[in-house]
């Protein structure tokens, strides 16, 4: 039997795991709204609240479709669907599959084309992202007392660490996105895609930060990431001609 990356097994599990989280979803939901009956508060506040909530998980919705979108020509839908709804992070998913796909010798516009490769591939981004999920009860507790201690002697400072944090991070996938454009001293300019791309989203992101605060629309900025990527991969496709 041929492998096929949206065999409809895969979406059966998935579909089973995705039911269960939005199980626990709801039952949250209900024990948050029967506790703030218990404490007063008026309907029409818990309405405003549910409302507004739903409202804003729309923009993170529309950026983790993109990613479901980008990773399924090679991983089909099952598997990006489980890995962006559950805990996977967009830009981590993104990295993880694309290293792995080229370590086996694929790409992400072909479909994978053994069980054994998808078995691989999906291990390498289970695995990476389950570090995330020891540290923050081990770490976070420690970390954000330190911040806090630091917060209480010098906000300046606290602020720098943070922000060094955050950065740090942002380093990270920066590594990737320069990883080969030092071919382009020997003629082969397809290193710079990425890097135009991650430009092209970078004064996307700032238009959208700079059009929220001169309007003050909120919508804007909670819809900058997801309009960001999408305009840089618009901006891919003429890109990857030219530069290829």
């Amino acid at each position: 039997m041929a492998f096929d990356v949206n065999a409809p097994i895969l979406f059966v599990l998935v579909g089973i795991i995705i039911l269960f989280v939005l199980a626990q979803s709801a039952f949250f939901l209900w024990r948050a709204v029967a506790r703030a009956k218990e404490l007063g508060m008026p309907r029409q506040t818990i309405r405003k609240t549910i409302s507004a909530a739903a409202v804003f998980t729309v923009a993170p919705a529309v950026a983790v479709l993109v990613g479901v979108i980008s990773l399924s020509k090679s991983l089909g839908i099952a598997l990006p669907w489980l890995r962006l709804s559950v805990v996977g992070s967009l830009t981590y998913e993104t990295v993880a599959a694309g290293t792995s796909l080229t370590e086996l010798g694929l790409d992400t516009n072909t479909p994978i084309p053994t069980a054994a490769a998808y078995v691989t591939v999906a291990a390498v981004m289970t695995v990476g992202i389950m570090i995330g999920l020891l540290l923050v009860p081990l770490m976070t507790k420690r970390l954000q007392g330190g911040l806090m201690k630091i917060g209480a002697k010098d906000r300046h400072w606290a602020d720098v660490f943070n922000n060094a944090m955050f950065l740090g991070m942002i380093s990270a996938f920066l590594g990737y996105v320069f990883s080969d454009v030092l071919g382009a001293a020997h003629g082969d300019f397809t290193g710079l895609i990425p890097v135009f791309v991650m430009l092209t989203s970078a004064v996307v992101m700032v238009v959208c930060g700079v059009a929220a605060m001169r309007t003050k629309k909120r919508w804007i900025q909670d819809y900058a990431l997801p309009i960001s990527m999408l305009c840089g991969m618009a901006a891919s496709i003429p890109l990857t001609s030219w530069l290829s």
